[in-house]
């Protein structure tokens, strides 16, 4: 079966997720066709803020609510990162909702030290995989796709994706680490990053993209704009490839901590 993904890709109005969740509403309201499920970029209700005391939501706040509403709304799953408190620790959380509620949370890994990420916000401590109509997909979040051990394809996923909020000065390593990802383990990837200019100054380029697993980019270039796009994954084309080329069967043998 085919998966549907909709990436998109915008500015984001800093540490206001009442604005945001707007934007993307409107955003999402012009989708006219099938989709399964959407993908927002990190901390998609405030921008890259270390502002957590401020700005943190109950595990199950208003975004959920928001997320679950577009959910059942479009018949489709969506998922982003977002600031949530939960046992008086902040993390940098990712969450798949469906039309039922939450499919599956992931806490960001690699906290960014550069910006001291890791001074306000509690590291995740496990890999995840969900199931998606028929599909095991591996979901990070932007600083992770730095550490290729962490998305190794141990887990037999078959589709790979990065929130972000990638500046644009290291936008290169962005481009070239997410079609690394997808040669590598055999898997569909899919980067989602913003635009704009954050309220600390740093320029933000977009470059979100998706390819497929051979590493060829199968989404169209969104250069700087706003936008979304609706990119169909053929599990048909994946399943072939392995068993032609059968790079994972071949891959070294260790275990991830």
């Amino acid at each position: 079966m085919d998966l549907n993904i909709g990436i998109i890709q915008t500015n984001l109005h800093w540490e206001n997720p009442k604005a945001n969740r707007a934007m993307f509403t409107r955003i999402i309201m012009s989708i006219n066709t099938t989709v399964d499920l959407i993908i927002l970029p990190e901390m998609f209700t405030t921008g890259f803020s270390m502002n957590a005391k401020g700005l943190a939501e109950d595990p199950l706040g208003e975004t959920f609510l928001w997320m679950k509403s577009i959910a059942l709304k479009h018949d489709c799953a969506i998922t982003g990162s977002y600031i949530v408190k939960e046992n008086d620790k902040y993390y940098n959380r990712l969450l798949i909702v469906d039309q039922h509620g939450i499919v599956a949370t992931y806490d960001k890994r690699h906290l960014f030290t550069l910006a001291g990420e890791h001074n306000t916000y509690t590291a995740g401590e496990e890999r995840v995989v969900f199931e998606l109509n028929g599909w095991k997909i591996c979901p990070q979040i932007c600083y992770d796709l730095r550490f290729p051990v962490w998305s190794r394809n141990d887990l037999a996923y078959d589709f790979l994706f990065y929130v972000a909020n990638w500046p644009n000065q290291r936008i290169m390593a962005w481009d070239i680490l997410l079609q690394s990802r997808a040669i590598e383990n055999m898997s569909y990837v899919a980067g989602v990053n913003r635009i704009g200019t954050d309220a600390n100054g740093y320029e933000h380029t977009g470059h979100s993209a998706v390819y497929d697993s051979l590493g060829k980019q199968i989404s169209t270039s969104f250069n700087e704009k706003e936008g979304i796009q609706i990119v169909t994954l053929d599990k048909t084309h994946l399943q072939t490839t392995r068993k032609k080329l059968q790079f994972l069967e071949d891959q070294d043998t260790f275990r991830v901590d």
